[in-house]
């Protein structure tokens, strides 16, 4: 089944995916209906292989999707944003991988946690592999994983320096931990633990990170489209700043909803309250600020790599910045208009409490922690090259 992307859908099923942000919080994982609507509106498409029904959009396009539906519920963007990216790295990988994840059904999801949590062991043709992941995020919806790993050597011991692999193994092949996932935000994610013990991974479904991150692989996949030119840290981390922003202007309508006929405690109209009207109109701004500039910056990025340029070390980093200061922006704004809101602001049946925790869950990650990603930045900014621990970030 192929579906073409587009925002009619969640312009017109808005109030049932809005409805079922309590439903997915619950449940501790996306809804069916949730789902339903999310592969009908095609955003897991965006990025995937025109031969399994994707359209290799513009990663523009991709944020502003991603966006949209997390303002609607801020765990289905989250997924969107996390599992929508996948179909750019795997397109980059063997065409046999690609069949067997897509062949019978190009609707097909693949979560991950990136994180090296596994140890991957070489054997012949290919490798032995076991390990606990956290952060599976949208796994519960999902056929297919793909896993950070640490390359150890034949006897199992991790190879040092440390050597980290991409590994891509199918549903059939590891566990979900369905009581792991507790938290206080993005609840309906469902980003839950994994557990893989002693699977053999044939050697076509592992990718090496440093090859990946490099574009080595993308070259030697023949992949030449400007899309599969941005490096990792400029594609992947979109999708998961899109939801954060997303998040946000949820937050704001749904304020902007609560405070149209809310009376405070002292009688007054909110709306004739020019204190809490002017913070929340300098909320507003510095979301719509938040959203400019990561459409603007992955605009740059693609306009440079699509004229046939290399994106450089700054670009790169200052990149970096721009996204994890727009998610951090936003939030900051949530923490601004949550403080207007008064006491019924924060009952469990006001949305706005709900996309305030989804928020801060959402800046907790690790693609958001600002020091290495800022500090790698200003460096290229007088003309230094980061260290290897800082250029790991960017």
């Amino acid at each position: 089944m192929t579906t073409i992307a587009t925002t009619d859908v969640l312009t017109e099923r808005a109030a049932e995916l809005r409805a079922e942000g309590e439903v997915n919080e619950r449940l501790g994982k996306l809804s069916e209906k949730s789902v339903e609507i999310m592969r009908q509106s095609g955003v897991m498409k965006l990025l995937a292989p025109t031969e399994y029904g994707g359209t290799r959009a513009h990663p523009a396009e991709f944020a502003e999707m991603v966006m949209k539906m997390a303002s609607l519920d801020g765990s289905a963007g989250w997924v969107a944003g996390v599992v929508g990216v996948h179909p750019w790295e795997l397109e980059l990988m063997s065409p046999k991988l690609q069949e067997e994840i897509w062949g019978a059904d190009d609707e097909t999801w693949v979560s991950s946690p990136y994180a090296p949590m596994g140890v991957a062991t070489p054997v012949d043709g290919g490798y032995k592999f076991t390990g606990h992941w956290q952060f599976s995020t949208g796994t519960d919806h999902a056929d297919w994983v793909i896993l950070g790993a640490f390359l150890a050597d034949r006897s199992g011991e991790k190879i040092m320096p440390p050597r980290f692999l991409h590994v891509v193994v199918p549903r059939s092949d590891y566990t979900i931990v369905d009581d792991s996932w507790d938290v206080v935000g993005l609840k309906g994610t469902g980003s839950k633990d994994v557990i893989i013990n002693d699977v053999f991974v044939p050697e076509y479904r592992v990718v090496d990170q440093t090859d990946l991150f490099s574009g080595k692989v993308a070259r030697d996949a023949g992949k030449t489209e400007p899309i599969h030119r941005l490096p990792f840290y400029s594609i992947f981390p979109q999708g998961l700043t899109a939801a954060v922003v997303g998040i946000a202007e949820g937050a704001l309508q749904a304020h902007l909803d609560y405070q149209s006929n809310r009376v405070q405690i002292n009688g007054f109209k909110s709306v004739e309250d020019p204190y809490t009207m002017y913070a929340v109109s300098e909320a507003a701004g510095e979301i719509r600020a938040s959203r400019v500039s990561l459409l603007d910056n992955i605009n740059r990025l693609y306009d440079t790599v699509a004229a046939g340029k290399e994106i450089s070390m700054e670009q790169r980093a200052v990149g970096r910045r721009t996204q994890i200061q727009a998610a951090w922006r936003a939030t900051a704004a949530i923490d601004t208009i949550l403080a207007r809101s008064g006491g019924n602001g924060l009952r469990m049946n006001n949305p706005i409490q709900r996309f305030w925790r989804d928020a801060h869950m959402g800046t907790a990650h690790a693609i958001h922690v600002p020091g290495p990603s800022y500090h790698a930045a200003v460096l290229t900014e007088i003309g230094l090259e980061p260290p290897v621990h800082l250029a790991s970030a960017v």
